[in-house]
């Protein structure tokens, strides 16, 4: 029997890596995306795969739009990827980001509960919500500590997945997934919003960008081998909850040191503080510097995952680093550069 699988937020990076692996695997994909983002399909068109997957318009604001799609598919899983999910819009938008992220799992579930329990549910948790870290390194029986109202909704959604599986016995699984990183990440995200000024220098396309917190701590994984790991949570018998993360750390002033070595980039820090910056040493001008009002209000400043509960059960194990990630990254987006 061929498997029909949900996908919401289909347009964007998870979604669009998610649906290309669903695919080598024989599924029918619909997918659902916010009005708004309808338009923006280059990442399904980039991976040859629009023309796959059947559209639906699904605003996981409104109850009965979720009902309406659920009553018209027989779907056998649900990947919950829609959200408001850059951490600093969150601040800017608290009451969108509770509303889509927060409750838009929430209605999800609940027309999983009405209409037919034996849908296979899978929650897209983040670190963030371990925010102000209480352990060294974080995994699934770490306690939560978030930051942001991006990271406090995600709890939310955690927290009722789990209630959910417990209360209705329903096949509802967390995928705690660190940081990850590819050529599909949206441009507001820092890693990305590094490699694409990087490239404008170098074309002279623009002289300097600004960013935030230098020394924030990340565990990056390539977004691409992490979609496995959703798949795998929904095979097995039983539905549990798993930190997917590569055990790893670097400063956002790592990921810059490791892009502009390999663009062959003559550059060297210079100044501390906010008047901390990156000059081009042939040239002497500085091409990153910092500005305050890309710092948090509350800062997340280290993310480090255990994920050797996914190595053990799920057979799963990050295989790219962050020099090969951003080596991938660094490629591609040379590549597709005239169309940015």
């Amino acid at each position: 029997m061929k498997k029909t699988a949900l996908i919401t937020g289909i347009s964007g990076q998870d979604g669009a890596y998610l649906a290309k692996f669903l695919l080598k695997k024989n599924y029918k994909i619909v997918g659902t995306d916010r009005r708004s983002a309808r338009s923006v399909n280059w990442r399904l068109n980039r991976l040859g795969i629009a023309n796959k997957i059947i559209y639906e318009e699904m605003e996981l604001g409104e109850l009965y739009e979720i009902q309406r799609v659920f009553k018209k598919y027989k779907f056998n899983e649900v990947y919950n990827l829609a959200a408001q999910s850059f951490v600093g819009t969150s601040f800017n938008s608290p009451l969108n980001t509770s509303n889509i992220t927060a409750l838009g799992c929430l209605r999800i579930l609940e027309t999983i509960r009405s209409q037919n329990k034996k849908i296979k549910f899978y929650q897209a948790s983040s670190s963030e919500m371990f925010g102000d870290v209480l352990e060294k390194k974080q995994k699934e029986t770490t306690p939560l500590n978030p930051q942001s109202p991006y990271a406090i909704s995600k709890v939310f959604s955690h927290y009722l997945t789990q209630n959910y599986r417990k209360s209705y016995g329903l096949f509802a699984t967390s995928g705690i997934l660190f940081n990850h990183e590819s050529p599909l990440r949206g441009e507001e995200f820092v890693t990305r919003k590094i490699i694409i000024g990087l490239i404008k220098i170098i074309k002279k396309d623009i002289n300097y960008f600004e960013l935030g917190n230098l020394y924030a701590k990340r565990d990056w994984g390539y977004a691409k081998e992490y979609v496995e790991a959703m798949w795998k949570m929904l095979q097995k018998d039983k539905p549990e909850d798993y930190v997917i993360a590569t055990g790893k750390t670097y400063s956002i002033k790592d990921f810059i040191n490791i892009a502009t070595k390999y663009l062959k980039m003559d550059v060297k820090w210079v100044g501390k503080g906010l008047n901390e910056k990156l000059i081009n040493i042939k040239t002497k001008k500085t091409i990153i510097r910092i500005n305050p009002k890309f710092f948090r209000p509350a800062e997340v400043n280290v993310l480090i995952g255990d994920h050797k509960k996914a190595k053990k059960e799920l057979k799963w194990k990050p295989k790219t680093n962050l020099n090969q990630l951003i080596k991938i990254m660094v490629d591609e987006e040379i590549k597709y550069y005239k169309n940015l």
